[in-house]
């Protein structure tokens, strides 16, 4: 091997710091399985933050006008999110026999502290008071940030008054900490939207593509619920909570919930 192509492959290893990445894992038992268990759920986290990535690109364009712009990030997102519930086939394999074996050493720790997920969560509009936590919005500055943003379904509710489709002041002007609730005049307008997609080619558009990410990250949880009723059964999950029962409440939440029920109105 020349030293031109040795220098490039360490290049590439310092450049992306691939062998600190590969000793971020610290098992505490002997399974090969807990080491799965490690590398899967780091790839979710760095998902989660390439899917917030395109989302808030989505969202800065949206305020600019630039619906195209968002529709492409919003496409982008989407691929990720179908790479995240890939995740969840790699974890569907393993055995609950073998889960067990290193369960207990997780102790309180649940996928539900992760501060990249719940900036997705926030980012998306569900800022559920459950998963607002103010020790963590005073750990994380990015999750508080997030917090204190109009989400992405904010944006596109703006984008929407802008472009013909008047909404609520009491929509527009929202405390935007708040927990997200629907209105039946912003399912109208999105009515309107469908009724009439050549009068409305860019709402239109978005809403195809917003629908699209709501409906992988319901696949997503959808998915998730799966996975955990086939390794744990009827078991309390970690930190807590009820397990599978928990997720399925969880499952019934719907991202920007007026472009689901308009649907029943067309």
């Amino acid at each position: 091997m020349s030293n031109a192509v040795a220098d490039r492959r360490a290049e590439y290893v310092s450049y992306a710091r691939m062998d600190e990445l590969h000793d971020l894992q610290d098992t505490r038992t002997g399974s090969p399985f807990e080491l799965s268990f490690i590398l899967l759920s780091q790839v979710k986290e760095l998902l989660f933050r390439m899917v917030h990535l395109e989302l808030d690109q989505a969202r800065g364009h949206l305020r600019a006008d630039r619906a195209g712009e968002a529709c492409r990030a919003l496409a982008r997102a989407t691929r990720t999110q179908r790479v995240l519930i890939a995740c969840w086939e790699s974890m569907n394999g393993m055995p609950a026999d073998e889960f067990v074996r290193f369960r207990d050493v997780l102790g309180q720790a649940s996928g539900t502290q992760s501060f990249a997920y719940r900036g997705l969560e926030f980012a998306m509009g569900n800022k559920n008071p459950v998963m607002v936590r103010p020790p963590d919005l005073r750990r994380y500055p990015q999750l508080r940030a997030e917090f204190e943003r109009p989400s992405l379904y904010d944006e596109a509710l703006r984008f929407l008054d802008r472009h013909g489709l008047p909404l609520p002041a009491a929509t527009l002007d929202r405390d935007v900490t708040r927990q997200y609730e629907p209105d039946e005049r912003v399912e109208r307008a999105w009515q309107q939207v469908y009724a009439d997609p050549a009068g409305h080619p860019e709402p239109y558009r978005l809403a195809e593509h917003l629908i699209e990410v709501a409906y992988q990250f319901s696949h997503w949880r959808a998915a998730h619920l799966l996975v955990v009723e086939r390794m744990l059964g009827g078991k309390r999950g970690t930190a807590g909570t009820d397990g599978a029962r928990w997720l399925r409440e969880v499952n019934e939440h719907r991202f920007f919930p007026e472009l689901w029920t308009a649907r029943t109105l067309l």
